[in-house]
């Protein structure tokens, strides 16, 4: 972190009015390295990751129905059954006002492997590394619970969820033929946890 925030200084001691993809006179350019940075200072001072709860079912549901509207929701029934599950990890991620910005559920399998059941970000919170805080989360608490493989579904044609899990250790290992109740296909991904 503190090579980041030197590299940072140095880059905005430069001509503001220059391109944001600069690069020192060794040609090295730094704007991935400032861009990481600040997502991870926006992540770690906008939003806390704590426990999902029953108490938060109503909101939990609703956020679900924005991050899934295209008929892939959980009924409320649903996630009363998976925040209520001894099995369950769950985790979510609030605003510094309390709001809900993204939710995980994981369930121990009686296989005991784990699998994600369900991560959702709000629209408005995307792309702040929320899902992938949550992941990493999700996959400590299975790692306590002696969880060695962690599997999860994701739609094939949802290519940034795939990038995601990819860039976090996850390879597809089977394709599944209209999983999904729309009849859209999903890919089954699986991570081994260390």
């Amino acid at each position: 972190m503190a090579v980041l925030k030197k590299l940072r200084s140095r880059l905005w001691a430069h001509d503001e009015s220059a391109s944001a993809a600069r690069a020192d006179d060794s040609g090295v350019d730094y704007s991935a390295a400032v861009n990481a940075y600040d997502a991870l200072e926006l992540f770690e001072s906008h939003y806390d990751v704590r426990p999902l709860t029953l108490a938060q079912l109503d909101e939990c549901w609703r956020l679900d129905q924005r991050c899934f509207v295209d008929g892939e929701a959980y009924s409320r029934e649903t996630f009363e059954y998976l925040l209520t599950a001894p099995e369950a990890i769950t985790f979510r991620a609030v605003t510094r006002g309390g709001a809900m910005a993204g939710f995980i559920i994981g369930l121990v399998e009686p296989d005991h492997t784990g699998h994600i059941t369900t991560v959702g970000v709000a629209p408005e919170h995307r792309r702040r590394r929320l899902a992938h805080r949550l992941m990493e989360k999700t996959e400590d608490a299975f790692r306590r619970r002696h969880i060695r493989t962690v599997r999860l579904e994701v739609r094939s044609i949802n290519t940034g969820a795939q990038a995601l899990y990819r860039t976090i250790g996850y390879t597809v290992t089977q394709r599944l033929p209209r999983y999904y109740s729309n009849g859209g296909d999903g890919l089954l991904m699986v991570k081994a946890l260390e």
